[in-house]
């Protein structure tokens, strides 16, 4: 029988073990496990369940007001994070999710440290918080172009491997201070190959309801690409923890990433145990003493 557990534990970077971002197939087109002529049918109906789980699970979240969740969301341009956002997430209340996308920073950001504007829009307890790119852009664009640390203004900052490697343990000291209190960390990579971007792109020039999506930087990032990838494989390896662990999701059919995204984020709410708050005895009495009211008065 298929689970999409399985694929999930094959998308799951694990802490301390060698990572090669090739080793991640994003066609999800070497995987045996699952027949070719399943694979779509099977997510679909992956991704029905996980949205229904989440929506009551969310529920819950929201009334126990104990637990955050922060999701994570990274991709080169054209993967699809919005529409995995917009699928994931259709259940869901909107008085309990929040969504950021955070694009240059502002002067007054850039007159900060690096994690500030990010740690701003934390989601408080009983959310779900989703960052449409995050504080990783900060040892990924960032480090693709690093003229912009100059922008940053850190004082005697020496752009080498060890500034890069102090900002991750900046970061794995963030993720694990947010999970010591109270906040589920889930990351997801988004990976789309080339040549999908490729045709997304040329999808978008085509499509003059698309034209909108377009932007000139998008080709100019995509001369990167090769850049991009080693920054991406080596701020995963260095990320990747036991309490905040990377899923590296297969992104070149967005029905088996959206369903991978869900599926993660409703197994995750559903092992923090999470109940409706308990009713005191108190309550419980002045609830009885109002349905006894109601029930006494007349009826129009």
């Amino acid at each position: 029988m298929l689970k999409l557990e399985d694929v999930v534990a094959k998308c799951r970077v694990a802490h301390g073990k060698k990572f090669r971002l090739k080793d991640h197939d994003p066609s999800w087109a070497g995987d045996e496990d699952v027949p070719k002529p399943k694979r779509k049918k099977f997510a679909e109906k992956i991704l029905a369940q996980s949205v229904a789980e989440l929506a009551e699970s969310q529920e819950r979240l929201y009334a126990s007001d104990a637990w955050s969740v922060l999701v994570v969301l990274q991709a080169m341009d054209a993967a699809g994070k919005d529409g995995t956002i917009k699928h994931v997430m259709s259940g869901v209340n909107p008085q309990g999710c929040q969504v950021f996308s955070f694009k240059q920073p502002s002067s007054e950001e850039l007159d900060h440290n690096f994690l500030w504007r990010y740690t701003k829009a934390l989601p408080e307890r009983g959310r779900i918080g989703i960052f449409n790119r995050s504080y990783y852009e900060e040892v990924l664009v960032v480090r693709v172009r690093p003229e912009l640390v100059q922008a940053e203004r850190i004082p005697d900052a020496k752009i080498d491997g060890s500034f890069w490697s102090d900002r991750f343990e900046d970061i794995n000291n963030l993720e694990r201070h947010l999970a010591r209190n109270g906040t589920k960390v889930l990351k997801f990579f988004l990976n789309l190959s080339r040549d999908e971007q490729r045709k997304r792109f040329l999808k978008r020039l085509n499509d003059p309801s698309r034209h909108w999506k377009f932007s000139a930087s998008d080709l100019s990032e995509r001369g990167r690409w090769d850049d991009y990838m080693k920054a991406y494989q080596e701020a995963i390896a260095a990320t990747s923890t036991e309490w905040a662990p990377w899923h590296v999701v297969p992104a070149d059919h967005k029905w088996v990433a959206r369903a991978i995204v869900a599926h993660t984020i409703a197994e995750a709410l559903e092992d923090l145990d999470l109940k409706y708050p308990e009713v005191t005895p108190d309550k419980l009495a002045a609830i009885e003493e109002a349905r006894a009211q109601l029930e006494a008065e007349p009826d129009a």
